[in-house]
């Protein structure tokens, strides 16, 4: 690191379970980041504060004037812009060092296939089921740990799935693909503006985590928020042995269970 960055990174060096080795390595990683919305903006912008060198991001939406409540990195000057060209924007504004590469169209599996293999930690900051489940797949089978967040009304959750730990869950180990599910839209249903804040800055935390090996991360646990009651609850989850995902890719064999 230069004297610039020492100084700028300097509360982060401080803290001793970080330190300038931790710096560096943020300083050298890659994350990828579906989606620049209400959960991508605070993570994007507090991977790109924190210093990790390069981020990709993934959204194919343009700023709508109802994305200003919440989506923090968008303002009303970007409204009818890509999202991509306005996330670009604000990081270069926050932080010009930061090598920022956009993809600004619908992710697919060959798409998600060769990105996620290039990148060292994948944050899922989407709300569309099918591509969840497509990002975790290639999750999978390149043995990148994937933090996902999702956020509606006033409800919230984080889980970290690290298949580089023998014993840890998918995303389809909780959420089967087979499964019946609408995705909720936030112009039905309405979402706090603080709450994807919170689940996207936590988000950011677990992947600077991940990437540094510092402290405990969530994997194998699930983080629910509900802001309307100021409750904040954390469940174990499990790996299992039906998976279509998990099992197929990692070989692992079918005990019965």
């Amino acid at each position: 690191m230069n004297d610039q960055q020492l100084l700028r990174y300097s509360r982060h060096i401080l803290l001793d379970e970080l330190g300038i080795e931790g710096q560096e390595k943020l300083l050298r990683a890659h994350a990828l980041i579906l989606g620049a919305g209400g959960l991508g903006s605070p993570a994007a912008l507090y991977l790109a504060s924190a210093g990790v060198g390069h981020l990709t991001l993934v959204d194919d939406d343009h700023v709508d004037l109802t994305n200003l409540q919440r989506q923090i990195m968008h303002t009303e000057a970007s409204v009818g812009a890509a999202k991509t060209d306005s996330a670009r924007r604000a990081i270069a504004a926050l932080n010009h060092e930061i090598r920022v590469e956009t993809v600004q169209q619908r992710a697919d599996a060959a798409l998600l296939e060769r990105l996620v293999a290039e990148a060292d930690v994948v944050l899922d900051c989407g709300d569309n089921f099918a591509t969840r489940q497509a990002l975790n797949a290639a999750c999978v089978r390149h043995r990148r740990p994937l933090v996902s967040g999702a956020a509606i009304r006033f409800d919230g959750q984080i889980a970290v799935f690290d298949l580089r730990q023998p014993d840890s869950p998918c995303y389809a180990c909780v959420f089967p693909p087979t499964q019946e599910v609408v995705d909720a839209a936030c112009a039905l249903m309405g979402v706090f503006a603080p709450l994807v804040g919170i689940i996207g800055s936590i988000q950011a935390a677990e992947a600077i985590k991940l990437l540094t090996g510092t402290g405990k991360t969530l994997a194998g646990r699930m983080l629910m928020v509900n802001l309307l009651e100021s409750e904040f609850t954390t469940v174990r989850i499990e790996r299992q042995s039906h998976c279509p995902v998990c099992q197929r890719e990692l070989g692992v064999p079918d005990n019965g269970a």
